[in-house]
């Protein structure tokens, strides 16, 4: 009747007949040996990729910390130390790096792209963030990726005494970041940039603003070269890019027009009440 549940085919048989059948299975069977080999083959492709989705987690934490490091340098007496203690954690976010690399020797790497994603475009952020503050220019991707090639001598050399054991060429990894992962990074770092021009308005500098704010336009310019013929990712960080250009240029207006009449001490508020007011006409949270 209704409501009761239909016997699907193989019900009809008795279960007796079901567990011969799986014993008669011969499990050294070609069809057999097949499938077990293919369990094996996705259980290590499985274990790789949680692998490197813990590895893409580290770096993100360890780069997300460089980044509020770097956020020190505008108000830091010895902005040197600032850099150096940065530029000694991302020596540690490149060996966390190389381990991604080693995991993915004769590997294709886009299969397992989206694992390590994340970490690859907040390490271009962080990357193109002190380079930003060191040389007041953006970082190009063939510059990062020749920071994330990595050497170490052969395992065999530390046994092995013969003559010719200095001969072999140490071994190579090396791991490219792709143009999408730098175009999402660079994307991120305006952001930052933002953040920087806040900053250095708070610490009376009235010159970064209008630095910041020509370096950002630039950016821009260039996204808008893609438009929406980029990945959807970069089409949708535009909107995001195009809200902190604002942000920066108000800031400029600001210190230009009203920068005579107004304390330094009070511009940092004067910015922070008019881009609040920014989010709210364009809706942002």
């Amino acid at each position: 009747g209704s409501g009761g549940f239909r016997k699907r085919k193989h019900d009809n048989f008795p279960h007796g007949q079901r567990r011969e059948e799986k014993e008669n299975v011969n499990p050294s069977s070609a069809l057999m040996t097949s499938f077990k080999s293919f369990q094996l083959e996705l259980d290590t492709r499985h274990d790789k990729y949680e692998r490197l989705v813990k590895l893409s987690r580290d770096i993100t934490i360890e780069s997300k910390r460089t980044i509020f490091l770097l956020h020190r340098f505008t108000s830091a007496p010895n902005g040197e130390e600032i850099l150096n203690e940065s530029e000694v954690k991302l020596d540690a976010v490149r060996q966390k790096i190389k381990q991604v690399a080693q995991e993915l020797i004769g590997e294709d790497m886009y299969q397992f792209h989206r694992a390590i994603s994340p970490g690859l475009q907040e390490y271009v952020e962080a990357v193109s963030f002190q380079y930003f503050i060191k040389t007041r220019s953006l970082i190009s991707v063939e510059e990062i990726n020749k920071q994330l090639v990595f050497t170490a001598e052969d395992r065999e050399e530390t046994t092995n005494t013969t003559s010719n054991s200095h001969d072999k060429p140490p071994n190579t990894w090396s791991l490219k970041v792709t143009p999408v992962d730098y175009l999402l990074g660079v994307a991120d770092l305006t952001g930052e940039l933002m953040r920087l021009c806040i900053s250095s308005v708070g610490n009376g500098d009235i010159d970064t603003p209008f630095e910041l704010s020509q370096f950002l336009r630039q950016i821009y310019d260039g996204f808008t070269f893609i438009g929406n013929t980029g990945p959807y990712e970069v089409s949708k960080k535009l909107y995001t890019l195009k809200q902190s250009l604002a942000k920066v240029e108000n800031a400029c207006y600001t210190l230009k027009v009203r920068g005579s009449e107004i304390p330094k001490h009070m511009l940092a508020d004067v910015f922070s009440t008019k881009t609040e007011l920014i989010d709210q006409d364009e809706g942002l949270p």
